[in-house]
């Protein structure tokens, strides 16, 4: 594990540790549905929980389609004042491709999200300097389903999350399921990823009026 310490902009405090690594493993920051140790280890041998942190001014917000929930999936947006909690999971390098391939990463940045480099602090001051997973195409903000959301909130439960965090997941806007989800069934064709975030999975849900079908 690589550590080196630096002074928060504007603080007085002593400087804290900023870990770069962790030892041939990358850090990922997960403030989703992958927050669930279940989910995680369905996409990745053998996930480490490191952390939990904050990403300072970013908040969360949904986006686009996916017939797999019925609803929008998460990203995070710069927000200045705001804070988006989650876990530091350490990931080997093969499970980062698995994990990559699950939500749609592609090298040629034609895939739903896309890394991003961050840096996220715990509670007690250690900076971590992570992988981030955005969104790469947004268009109107759309409600997640109340399944999904709820998937989320279990994962923040799970790992001890500020109530504060917790209290923001449960009362942001969702809507009910139009039918039983998780729906994986739709993605298991030939060329389709099984993620609920494939690129390709928006053109096997039912025609929705005024709604994007990005997964």
């Amino acid at each position: 594990m690589q550590r080196r310490t630096e002074m928060a902009p504007g603080s007085n405090a002593p400087p804290g540790p900023v870990v770069t690594g962790h030892g041939r493993r990358l850090l990922y920051f997960s403030y989703g549905a992958e927050m669930l140790s279940s989910r995680i280890r369905s996409r990745c041998a053998a996930p480490k929980v490191v952390a939990t942190a904050r990403l300072a001014d970013h908040r969360l917000g949904f986006y686009g389609y996916s017939p797999i929930w019925d609803g929008g999936l998460e990203t995070v947006l710069p927000a200045p004042g705001c804070e988006v909690w989650g876990v530091v999971y350490a990931l080997s390098f093969s499970d980062a491709d698995s994990l990559d391939t699950w939500q749609g990463v592609r090298l040629n940045g034609t895939g739903t999200y896309f890394h991003s480099p961050a840096e996220v602090t715990d509670g007690q001051g250690t900076v971590y300097t992570v992988l981030v997973f955005k969104k790469d195409v947004l268009g109107e903000p759309t409600r997640p389903s109340r399944p999904y959301l709820d998937a989320i909130v279990a994962g923040a439960l799970e790992h001890g999350l500020p109530p504060a965090s917790i209290q923001s997941l449960q009362d942001m806007a969702s809507k009910p399921a139009a039918y039983p989800v998780p729906r994986f069934g739709l993605a298991r064709q030939p060329g389709v990823l099984s993620g609920e975030s494939c690129a390709d999975c928006g053109s096997l849900a039912p025609p929705r009026t005024g709604r994007h079908n990005h997964a």
